[in-house]
């Protein structure tokens, strides 16, 4: 077990006008996962990732990560357990302009003291992994937003995280690139048993994982695993919860 969540509350605003947007969910994340979080707007999926990932303090209820209790900890620890165990995809890269593509991908190095030659090394697997090892020396305007993205994702595995969260890392993208990317993240999560939780709203993404749960007024509705079955069926049994669910839509 890699991540645990027992009885996740999360609630916004006063004792007056409060807004309870989690209610009280409990799930497992096992080493080497890929799982996806679906759910229509509102339903919680982004609020759920960000307290997972100690972006935001559940207001309720307890998260470990490879059996270290993150809501206990305090801001500092939090911050640099962040730093070192953790990595992020987002929608918006978050590259920085003044940097070289493998400047960017470096940086979560650059706060360890790790020999030059296993930096390298390290940069020269992610980067082989993902494609863009041959960008290294572009900046992020001179690249397409599929290798930008791409370039965000080699930043989020270069330092080995315990878990990759990724919100919504296709929607800026086009199909192709999209395509590209997710099948990228599968076969890295193959290669190197790399752990992966995704907010989604898109199925076919979804169905590149092996596992989606989902996500209604705050509690977990249904779950639905992938197996041995081939993607295309995973694909429309995602579609048929969604449907039940009455659609879903990019939430804030």
């Amino acid at each position: 077990m890699i991540l645990e969540a027992k009885g996740i509350k999360k609630s916004y605003g006063n004792r007056f006008n409060r807004t309870e947007v989690l209610k009280g969910i409990d799930l497992e994340i096992e080493k080497g996962e890929f799982v996806s979080i679906m759910g229509a707007s509102g339903s919680g999926k982004t609020t759920l990732l960000n307290v997972l990932s100690s972006i935001d303090r559940v207001s309720s209820g307890h998260i470990f990560i490879e059996g270290e209790d993150i809501t206990a900890m305090k801001d500092k620890k939090l911050a640099n357990f962040r730093k070192n165990d953790l990595g992020f995809i987002f929608q918006q890269y978050n590259l920085l302009d003044t940097l070289t593509v493998k400047e960017n991908i470096l940086l979560p190095l650059s706060i360890r003291n790790m020999k030059e030659d296993e930096v390298e090394k390290q940069f020269d697997v992610v980067s082989n992994e993902l494609d863009i090892h041959e960008l290294s020396e572009k900046y992020p305007n001179e690249i397409s937003g599929g290798q930008q993205q791409r370039t965000s994702a080699a930043r989020a595995f270069v330092h080995q995280p315990k878990i990759i969260f990724a919100d919504e890392p296709t929607g800026a993208l086009d199909s192709k690139s999209a395509s590209n990317l997710l099948n990228k993240l599968k076969q890295m999560n193959t290669n190197s048993r790399s752990t992966i939780m995704m907010v989604t709203h898109d199925a076919t993404a979804a169905s590149y994982s092996s596992r989606v749960i989902f996500l209604k007024d705050g509690l977990v509705y249904s779950t639905l695993r992938k197996g041995d079955r081939p993607q295309e069926d995973f694909y429309k049994e995602i579609m048929s919860t969604q449907s039940v669910l009455g659609g879903v839509g990019v939430e804030s």
